[in-house]
């Protein structure tokens, strides 16, 4: 039967590479625009199923569904909340990167501040891509084929050459699209198997349904209701992984970082056509993160009722479903399915990578006056270094200790938010110097480092939700006391039309009120039952990040008119 798994996997892999190809064909690759932005003419549903897939990786499949079944729904906040981060860059973030016709979050940091504040973050972009994000997609993505294909056995590998031969094989493929393809191949790549993700993910709920009431879909839904309703509950109290407390707050900065600045994902909607394009793209990936819930966490909750205490590993709770109720001939589909969404992954990254390394190191350090095609050859060699060096460092995780992602996760919280921060402020005032963001980045390191030492067993969700608003006040101060002698203005490139969307808010409210809808449906008011102990903490906790966040409101607001002052003062004097 294993053969019957090899060859559907085999026949829908090589249906998207070629897919993939014929559809870039007639791409021009020897620009950088051509190159890294596929020429900008990506369209909504092609961004869209590119964001995604480039999102979604085994870690989550696995992840997510691992502590659903050991907490409950209350772990879906990191997909069902993500259409407000969505909403943000279809209407605040896009629209400024668009019209400024950057490559990079970089490039225009530059524009607002200064070469080096490019450089610094350039540096932490691919550090955190090299050391930590690819490596672990790359193992992440070999443990689970290898539990499909037993690769391990059919070869007799030990777990570390396993690991070794399959992240090659990945690391491989994923060169070939970046490599030869650039970011439309892999975007085309993306938006296929974004299709069989759809089907496969929603897939595995309804079977694992079935095999939860012996045979009766139906039967099953009604225990799933009722066997035990806690489990429903997505209101997470303050002992939980994701509080409620931090939904508007330190997850949502958390998430601003990852949808409207990291460059990984938001590398697709720069290569939209337009601006209209773009928010499609966007606001589309925000309706599906919705019903991610439904394949990402839901077969958690029911593994756990299904399998009880039997599992002494979470992880391992959407792995034996699959393999329980899933027919053999579509076992191969899955596992090209999921290898769709490592490749993703990897790809996104890398080609990321590439981009912040040639765009933002190379040529203004090394090569001032590269010509286009210099640009993309060097481009494709750091693509083949920095693949390779995934690829060592990937089987090595097997000697790291349990929960090196979230770990890790937390890690990049070293950097995430000031980034953020950088941004945001950098939209919305004139004179915040770069000295700023020097500043603020230190800060936040030292206070991060500081809060993982002292208030270690505080989550870092909670952190965040101070931090951020923290940066913005430490660079509105610093602008206030020392601002930079020039007012910026954001620069027009002219290269897409900036047009929107018509239906872009309607489409947006409907979202909005589809997510409260769910959270609704996951909670005491709906199929749920309460867990209680919701401690008084949280809501003092409210309290605080509300008084902070006005401060840094008035704050901002007293500098914006100050600015406007000074700006018509001159005015007058050049007149």
């Amino acid at each position: 039967m294993i053969w019957v798994i090899v060859l559907t996997f085999l026949a829908y892999t090589v249906f998207v590479a070629w897919f993939s190809w014929y559809k870039t064909r007639d791409t021009d690759m020897s620009s950088s625009d051509g190159y890294f932005l596929g020429g900008r003419s990506l369209t909504g549903i092609v961004i869209a199923g590119s964001l995604i897939l480039t999102n979604l990786s085994t870690e989550q499949m696995v992840g997510l569904n691992g502590q659903g079944f050991g907490e409950s729904m209350l772990v879906m906040a990191w997909e069902v909340t993500s259409p407000l981060a969505l909403i943000f860059m279809a209407f605040v973030f896009l629209p400024r990167y668009l019209k400024a016709g950057i490559t990079t979050i970089p490039d225009f940091l530059e524009q607002r501040y200064d070469f080096r504040t490019r450089q610094i973050v350039s540096i932490l972009f691919l550090l955190g891509y090299a050391v930590a994000y690819l490596p672990t997609v790359l193992y992440s993505g070999a443990l689970v084929l290898d539990s499909i294909f037993n690769i391990s056995t059919v070869m007799g590998t030990s777990p570390f050459y396993t690991v070794l031969i399959v992240s090659l094989a990945i690391g491989i493929i994923g060169c070939g699209y970046v490599i030869f393809g650039g970011l439309r191949a892999c975007a085309i790549s993306d938006t296929i198997n974004g299709v069989g993700l759809v089907i496969g993910g929603f897939l595995i709920p309804i079977l694992a349904l079935v095999a939860l009431g012996s045979g009766n879909l139906v039967d099953g839904v009604d225990k799933l209701l009722h066997a035990n309703p806690a489990k429903l509950n997505a209101i997470g109290n303050h002992s939980s992984s994701v509080p409620w407390t931090v939904l508007a707050t330190g997850l949502l900065f958390n998430n601003l970082f990852y949808w409207c600045t990291n460059q990984s994902i938001i590398q697709r909607t720069l290569g939209a056509k337009n601006l209209a394009e773009g928010q499609k793209g966007v606001l589309y990936a925000g309706f599906f993160k919705i019903f991610g819930a439904f394949f990402l966490v839901l077969p958690g909750i029911i593994a756990y009722l299904l399998y009880g205490d039997t599992l002494n590993n979470a992880d391992m709770a959407y792995p034996t479903l699959v393999v329980d109720v899933l027919p053999i001939a579509l076992s191969g589909f899955l596992a090209a399915v999921l290898f769709g969404a490592i490749l993703s992954s990897f790809n996104g990254a890398l080609n990321s990578s590439i981009t912040l390394f040639t765009l933002d190191i190379y040529r203004p350090m090394f090569k001032p006056k590269a010509k286009e095609h210099e640009l993309v050859k060097t481009g494709r060699v750091f693509a083949g270094i920095l693949a390779a060096i995934s690829v060592v460092v990937a089987p090595f995780i097997l000697n790291a200790p349990s929960g090196l992602y979230a770990y890790l996760q937390e890690m990049f919280g070293f950097y995430n938010v000031p980034i953020l921060a950088m941004v945001v402020v950098g939209f919305f005032t004139k004179r915040v110097p770069a000295s700023a963001t020097k500043i603020t980045l230190i800060v936040h390191i030292v206070l991060y480092a500081l809060s993982k030492v002292v208030l270690g067993h505080i989550n870092f969700l909670y952190i965040l939700s101070v931090l951020f608003p923290l940066n913005v006040l430490t660079m509105l101060m610093i602008g206030k006391l020392k601002p930079r002698e020039t007012a910026y203005e954001l620069y027009d490139s002219n290269k897409v039309n900036l047009k929107p969307w018509k239906y872009a808010k309607v489409f947006s409210a409907f979202t909005l009120a589809l997510m409260i809808g769910v959270y609704v449906f996951f909670s005491p008011i709906g199929v749920a039952e309460s867990t209680g102990d919701y401690s008084p903490i949280s809501f003092v906790f409210m309290a605080v990040t509300l008084v902070i966040f006005a401060g840094v409101y008035w704050f901002w607001k007293k500098t914006t008119a100050d600015d406007e002052k000074v700006e018509a003062q001159k005015s007058k004097k050049a007149i």
